[in-house]
């Protein structure tokens, strides 16, 4: 059977091509999802964990004053991570808050990328995060002071830097020595440490662990437990097996069906049943092994290739080149070309041996023209739908991402084993649109039903996983924009905290480039606290806290506080316009607002929030005789650190010339206090996060406290503005009228890069698998074509011209690329709306589903373009045969 063996080889090396391109597009896909998910983990890692990028181990759990005496032990091997909390002074800019963090020592360790100067290298050197150096107007060179009283220090800036972590992020860069310059500050929070090769003995209650590790965690905790990586990497390589699956089987199916006279005439002549199969088996392991090989090969340099074409024609590219090639990937790959060419050849060639040699050898039977799907096949199809969609409501219900997946694959196997009878009924009725013309070509179409199904399952796949993924895009892109809009509800706000803005700053904030929408929002300033003489204190850093000023007793301004972590201090007479969060570190400067310095609380409030809010408004509609803070400001608690201490309740009276008549409570009544004096109000407070440090209240409660003028401009920036240079813009604008600027856009700018590297990842998936399907498509028609030689020469000798059996046969290929597009779509919105709850709704607390109708609306055309692309050199071959020469063949 060698000789056989190797005769067969020669003689099908045409018809193996077919076969052989499959596997190689197989394998090819499954190593560049390796190398495009290995690339996207790198650059998530470069990005949420670029703090231990250059080291080997993160020590976690260490706390303060452990990781100070563990950094004295490891010397330059280990940067500790973490960060104070300092006032920041720069020329005339203030910021009673900033995150002050660490640069390392070791170069390795260092994960901020230089924008301009050096590193910081002595005492008295600092390198400031470029959104702070836009903020505060700092350039290289400058002065700057850190901290307060006898505890400030002046550092001489050597270096603009840019941060890729979204977390960890602080304003100011020094060396750890002089960090701990502030070691009894309780705003320095020290807890995790980079360690370079052996992290030695650690301190009770820390933990070891590798950077990758430390991050995959950080991100499923950040999404509610659900590590996206993970479920992008198991739902890829799960299509990429059923796609190579589908692909491979179905070339080798039609291949051995053209080969049925072959086998019977090797049994007539004494091979056995055994033998044959043997044969047939060692062709497709050599096929096998050598297009796995191929593909292997080809898959690495395609993922390594869209990794450069996505950094080349973008900015900040979402995609890093692995350093080196997944191992276990290429591994993967090949072991699944293997194993996916035996079980693709395994079931064909059962199927075509178990022939009689005689039956074989007649003429007609190489093709039955009325092969249906038998009871076995439609049995098993029902079951895994029926099961598949059991699954998946498992994985709606449970949140089961395994299930999910499995689900998905039992239901999407059930309908391509239905196919016989799905599809012949689609192309009958998008057939019955073609008229009398198309009567012909849907005949033809429906005519095997079993090979009319294999032909389309290629781009049924293609298309279901086309539409899976734009709509599952669409979703998760709306639902980052709704929970960031939730958590940062303006882009930008520039506030007056002590006197009314011109008349003219709305004009020149609408000119300003990058702005969507802007609108002014009035306010009152009013005292807030016992007797009406305490004022609005503010917070920043990450446990919203301010360092203490001078009046901190009786004079009814906020309390020095605790010393623990939530801070509000009175401080000489300074409020930042809001907190330096996680995600805000670049805090504009301080207002001159404050008890000590007889400033009060400013409250705004506006009808039109709507129409610059990320969240549509919501955190604007407050109910009358209630004020909203931001408790990134001003903590969990605002009502006890700001009021006298009655729970969520707040005393406040307008000041200045803003006296009102009444004041509005939180049940509606109204208190006039006698004496002519100004009004005083308990106003119950609730919490939320993203506008800053002024309050908001309804108009109602606006209008009754005192005569609002415009102290605000809400903005919205454009989708396509650059944050920094708008920020830039608008707070020279600030500077100019008298007004601080608020920040949202980092954080946006944050989560928008994880979603880009997460959808050029998935993007750049989808077209391998969309080319796959292409190449399945063509493979399959290519071999129908050659199957039906016979009935095209029929069709030729009874008058049919080579023009009119290629436009036929192209009728054929739109039939079935249009009920394909119909039956994907239909899965695959269903397949998305599965992973939507599954998934977005666990991870993120305001999901949003979305359907993306005009892109759903091009699959049908460019579905249609493919079928007719594939069916090209197909029909062309066809054509080219004459009729005797096809009535010859075998």
């Amino acid at each position: 059977m060698r000789t056989v063996l190797l005769a067969s080889l020669r003689r099908h090396l045409r018809r193996y091509v077919a076969a052989a391109t499959a596997v190689v597009v197989a394998v090819a896909f499954v190593v560049a999802v390796g190398v495009l998910t290995t690339g996207a983990q790198s650059r998530i890692t470069a990005g949420a964990g670029a703090q231990f990028a250059g080291a080997d181990h993160v020590v976690r759990g260490l706390g303060t004053q452990n990781a100070i005496t563990y950094a004295a032990q490891h010397g330059d091997e280990v940067a500790v991570l973490g960060s104070a909390t300092l006032p920041l002074r720069a020329g005339d800019a203030q910021a009673p808050g900033k995150f002050v963090g660490s640069i390392a020592d070791t170069p390795r360790l260092r994960w901020q990328t230089l924008d301009s100067g050096r590193f910081p290298e002595r005492a008295g050197e600092a390198v400031v995060d470029v959104w702070t150096a836009q903020d505060m107007e700092i350039a290289v060179g400058d002065l700057v002071t850190l901290g307060a009283g006898a505890a400030a220090v002046d550092l001489r800036v050597v270096g603009i830097v840019a941060a890729s972590a979204n977390l960890g992020q602080a304003a100011v860069y020094i060396t750890f020595e002089q960090l701990l310059h502030w070691r009894d500050d309780d705003s320095l929070l020290l807890d995790q440490a980079a360690v370079v090769g052996d992290t030695g003995p650690l301190p009770d209650g820390a933990t070891a662990v590798t950077p990758e590790q430390h991050v995959a965690e950080s991100m499923a905790l950040h999404t509610n437990n659900v590590n996206t990586l993970s479920l992008m990497l198991l739902l890829f390589a799960g299509v990429a097996i059923l796609v190579s699956v589908l692909v491979i089987t179905n070339t080798f199916a039609i291949l051995f069906a053209q080969r049925v006279r072959d086998f019977a005439l090797l049994r007539c002549v004494g091979a056995t049943r055994r033998q044959v199969l043997g044969s047939v088996r060692r062709e497709a392991a050599v096929v096998g092994m050598l297009a796995s090989l191929g593909g292997v090969l080809a898959g690495t340099g395609l993922g390594y290739g869209l990794v450069a074409v996505v950094d080349a024609v973008t900015r900040n590219s979402p995609l890093a080149a692995p350093p080196q090639p997944p191992g276990w990937w290429l591994l993967g790959g090949f072991v699944v070309g293997l194993v996916v060419t035996a079980v693709a050849s395994w079931l064909p060639t059962r199927r075509v041996v178990r022939v009689s040699p005689l039956a074989a050898l007649r003429p007609d039977g190489a093709v039955d023209v009325r092969t249906g799907a038998g009871r076995t096949r439609v049995t098993l199809g029902a079951l895994l739908v029926a099961g598949g969609g059991a699954l998946l409501t498992v994985a709606v219900a449970r949140g089961s991402a395994v299930s999910m997946v499995t689900g998905g694959g039992a239901l999407f196997a059930g309908v391509l084993l239905l196919g016989p009878l799905l599809v012949p009924r689609l192309v009958r009725g998008v057939g019955a649109l073609l008229g009398p013309g198309g009567r012909l070509a849907t005949e033809n179409a429906v005519r095997n039903p079993r090979r009319t199904a294999t032909t389309t399952a290629s781009l049924l796949v293609g298309v279901t996983l086309t539409t899976a993924v734009l709509t599952g895009l669409a979703s998760t892109r709306a639902s980052v924009e709704a929970n960031h809009g939730t958590a940062h509800p303006l882009d930008v706000a520039l506030t007056s905290w002590d006197e009314p803005l011109d008349a003219d700053v709305l004009e020149r904030v609408r000119d300003v480039a990058g702005v969507e929408r802007a609108i002014v929002v009035e306010g009152v300033l009013v005292d807030v606290g016992r007797g009406g003489g305490g004022g609005a204190g503010g917070a920043a850093g990450a446990d919203d806290a301010v360092g203490a000023g001078d009046d901190v007793d009786g004079e009814g301004g906020v309390g020095e506080g605790d010393a623990g972590d939530d801070k509000v201090g009175a401080g000489d007479g300074k409020v930042g316009a809001s907190a330096a969060g996680a995600d805000d570190a670049d805090t504009a400067g301080a207002g001159d607002v404050g008890a000590g310095a007889g400033r009060p609380l400013l409250l705004l409030g506006t009808p039109d929030a709507d129409r610059v809010a990320r969240d549509g408004g919501a955190f604007a509609r407050v109910e009358p005789g209630t004020v909203a803070l931001d408790a990134d400001v001003y903590g969990d608690d605002p009502a006890d650190r700001l009021g006298d201490g009655t729970g969520d309740l707040v005393t406040v009276s307008a000041v200045g010339d803003g006296e009102a008549d009444a004041a509005v409570e939180p049940d509606g009544a109204t208190d006039t206090p006698g004496g002519g004096g100004p009004a005083q109000t308990e106003l119950r407070v609730t919490t939320g996060t993203g506008w800053g440090g002024a309050g908001v209240v309804a108009p109602e409660t606006l209008s009754a406290l005192g005569s609002p003028r415009v102290h605000a401009v809400w903005v919205r920036a454009a989708a396509d503005a650059d944050p920094v240079a708008l920020l830039g813009d608008l707070d020279t604008l600030a500077d100019d009228v008298g007004a601080d600027v608020d920040n949202g856009l980092r954080a946006e700018a944050a989560d928008g890069q994880l979603l880009a590297t997460i959808t050029a990842a998935t993007l750049g998936l989808l077209g391998i698998s969309v080319v796959i399907a292409l190449i399945g498509i063509a493979s399959t028609l290519g071999l129908s074509v050659l199957e039906r030689a016979r009935e095209h020469a029929v069709l030729r000798a009874l008058g049919l011209t080579r023009r009119q059996l290629r436009r036929m046969l192209a009728a054929e290929a739109v039939l079935l690329a249009v009920s394909a597009a119909v039956l994907g779509t239909a899965l695959g919105v269903g397949f998305a709306w599965v992973g939507y709850e599954t998934f977005l709704t666990t991870a993120l607390d305001a999901a949003t589903w979305r359907v993306p109708w005009l892109a759903l609306a091009a699959v049908v055309p460019v579905a249609v373009l493919a079928g007719l692309l594939a069916a090209v050199v197909p029909a062309r071959r066809a054509a080219a045969v004459t009729p005797t020469a096809a009535l010859a063949l075998d």
